[in-house]
């Protein structure tokens, strides 16, 4: 069964203060994405979609596109703010795109088969990529709602540098998610990790809880689902300039709704990724010691 990797790029990257997308991290030049895809490959993913923003298809088209190989089925999609259903107006103050989900629903044209979705500066780890495509590969839309997510600790996953969103998770004894909770603002506080609710007071995080670190897996169902819900979104929040609707919202109320079930697969893999300026020698580091131990050769692709 053919499967594919759809890859979320179309962020504004503000409190990294760049296009982080396609910033170079590896020896040879490499973005976080370029070892993703190389994993995913490697764990027998057949199809590569990206969702870009507007802003970024020149760069994107004619310089990013060309280094990988020409045997690899690689294409992009658009997320607008401007792609909203019929019968709504879009603000004048909007600037914000309309969150994970609706970049999600952009690829409801470009993928027919089951399709993982990952955040284009997040590195995940090959293990979670060859867990991920097991379970896709035994996945049909005739038993509908049949989905899957990978698991983090949620020490492994913060940031020292400021805030970051994660999406809690409750996981029951037979390994689905019950519930899925999105906090935007964690961050580490006197060697404990918080969250800020929307009045601005702190609650604490067990370190060792599972997070969603959008590492999911759907089948094309799916865009139905998200469509649906935007709609309802909309009629809510269209005139908020910050709402968004996030994969876990949608997850979260299918589950309640007795519409979907979610495996929780835990990985062994350590995730790490950027979000500040900080954050990048970091990562460049990290990324230095899996070429040095051979999980990676010193140039992921060649020169084209």
């Amino acid at each position: 069964m053919q499967t594919t990797i759809l890859i979320l790029a179309a962020g504004m990257g503000s409190r990294y203060g760049g296009m982080k997308q396609v910033d170079p991290f590896g020896p040879s030049g490499e973005t976080i994405t370029d070892y993703s895809i190389y994993d995913a490959v490697k764990a027998g993913f057949d199809r590569v979609v990206f969702v870009i923003s507007p802003g970024m298809e020149e760069e994107f088209r004619n310089s990013y596109m060309k280094k990988f190989p020409s045997d690899l089925d690689v294409s992009y999609v658009i997320q607008s703010i401007h792609d909203i259903p019929a019968g709504f107006t879009l603000p004048q103050d909007r600037e914000k795109p309309w969150g994970t989900a609706h970049a999600v629903l952009m690829a409801n044209d470009a993928i027919n088969e089951p399709f993982a979705v990952i955040n284009a500066d997040d590195y995940y780890g090959r293990k979670s990529y060859e867990i991920m495509h097991d379970f896709l590969v035994r996945t049909t839309d005739e038993v509908p709602g049949q989905y899957c997510m990978v698991g983090f600790e949620l020490q492994k996953t913060v940031s020292e540098h400021g805030s970051v969103a994660r999406g809690i998770c409750q996981v029951n004894q037979h390994g689905f998610l019950t519930g899925i909770v999105e906090r935007t603002k964690i961050f580490l506080r006197d060697g404990r990790i918080v969250y800020e609710d929307e009045q601005g007071v702190e609650h604490p995080l067990d370190p060792s809880s599972t997070v969603s670190m959008n590492l999911f897996g759907f089948t094309p169902g799916f865009f139905g689902h998200i469509e649906s819900m935007f709609s309802v979104f909309l009629k809510a929040n269209i005139h908020n300039p910050k709402a968004e609707l996030f994969i876990p919202l949608v997850v979260d109320q299918l589950i309640n709704a007795g519409l979907a079930r979610m495996s929780v697969l835990q990985t062994s893999e350590s995730w790490f990724g950027v979000t500040y300026q900080e954050d990048r020698p970091r990562v460049e580091k990290a990324i230095r010691e899996l070429v040095s131990r051979g999980l990676y050769p010193e140039r992921l692709w060649k020169e084209q």
